[in-house]
């Protein structure tokens, strides 16, 4: 053995544990196949007698229970009315009836998610772009103010911004919003929560804010996400935990300009690394020269609202409440409000076939061109 180990260049032990398995027999007729080292069977495994005993109590119980209840619970009752106390746990029939193949449950059907913005075709079909903006809210720094930062982010280019500013404002989300879009150009959606920065006051029926109205004056179409609804705004809420985990808590800052600073090297840096990315985007449009809005201009193009439907069918948008479909109760919908047509169309959402948006009502929408009470913005292409 020793002989033989030196010219194989393995140990002793290892020659002497092959030979004790020949066992006095022909090599010829040797099993020389890798064994799995431990027991062949689990000390701890339930019995043979027992596995059969309870794949039988299944199947009667399965053709003969009252209740028709089978399953590990029923069959451990089964064996407490037979055995007493000393029954094998729940866990332990279930590992049981598995290795027997006698599960039946329905497993839970894992679909895949709808692509990146689903819920528009053109977009979800990368033929148009989509800009998110969103507010990271009650930053602190240090011995000195509050910061509030606008984000925004494109779905398919990846161009990223943000803005620190000392408040929440419309004024300030107006004048971020024209000085991107004059430096990369227009989207065809911009994508904002139900904000009243965003969206105009809530307390007033038919209101379109000031964000909506630069954007239907420069052709863009405001979306605004459904209120409590994951999923919709996943791209815009990434870059939020990005920005804040990259540059608020890398570094300590003493003012808001130090801040304003750190965060513009970081989104160019962010900006050279997504080039692939844009270069692929769909194209912007470039913004219009010498643009100046008029906010007391009747409104015209579309305005979309993400919802979700109520027990009724019934969605509630622009401080009103539109018949959508009694048979579509707590569903999502894609709410079209052409203000040039003066119509709303309401088109079916769902997750799980997002190709399938069909129409499903389409009601008359006249809005009064009621004087614009709100605050004017005064803005003026240099």
């Amino acid at each position: 053995m020793h002989a033989v180990a030196t010219e194989f260049k393995v140990s002793v032990s290892v020659v002497a544990r092959w030979v004790e398995r020949t066992a006095g027999t022909r090599l010829d007729r040797v099993d020389c196949s890798d064994r799995t080292p431990g027991c062949v069977r689990g000390w701890n495994r339930l019995p043979t007698d027992m596995e059969q005993r309870i794949a039988q109590l299944r199947c009667t119980l399965r053709d003969h229970s009252i209740l028709g209840e089978y399953g590990a619970a029923a069959i451990q009752d089964a064996l407490r009315s037979e055995m007493g106390s000393q029954v094998p746990a729940i866990a332990t029939i279930n590992r049981a009836l598995s290795r027997q193949g006698l599960q039946d449950r329905a497993r839970r059907v894992r679909r895949p998610p709808p692509p990146k913005g689903w819920y528009l075709p053109q977009v979800a079909a990368a033929r148009a772009e989509l800009d998110s903006f969103d507010w990271i809210e009650d930053l602190r720094i240090a011995n000195g103010p509050r910061v509030q930062v606008l984000t925004g982010t494109a779905l398919w280019g990846g161009e990223v911004d943000a803005w620190p500013q000392e408040q929440i404002s419309t004024t300030g989300a107006l004048n971020s919003l024209v000085k991107r879009w004059k430096q990369l150009g227009l989207p065809d959606y911009a994508q904002f929560d139900n904000d009243t920065v965003f969206q105009g006051a809530h307390q007033f029926a038919d209101t379109v804010g000031r964000v909506s109205r630069l954007c239907l004056a420069l052709g863009v179409i405001p979306v605004f996400a459904p209120p409590r609804e994951p999923g919709f705004q996943n791209a815009i809420e990434s870059f939020n935990g990005l920005w804040q985990t990259k540059v608020w808590q890398r570094h300590r800052f003493e003012s808001l300009e130090q801040l304003v600073g750190v965060s513009a090297r970081y989104i160019s840096a962010h900006r050279a690394r997504a080039v692939s990315r844009r270069e692929q985007a769909p194209s912007r449009r470039g913004f219009p020269k010498r643009f100046k809005p008029t906010l007391s201009a009747p409104i015209t193009g579309t305005l979309i609202f993400l919802r979700r439907t109520n027990d009724f069918g019934y969605a509630q948008l622009l401080g009103r409440s539109f018949e959508v479909s009694k048979n579509w109760p707590h569903r999502l919908v894609r709410c079209e409000v052409n203000f040039s047509a003066q119509q709303i169309r309401f088109y079916a959402l769902r997750r799980k076939d997002p190709t399938d948006q069909p129409l499903l009502n389409e009601v008359i929408y006249h809005r009064s061109d009621k004087r614009f009470r709100g605050q004017a913005w005064l803005f003026c292409d240099r």
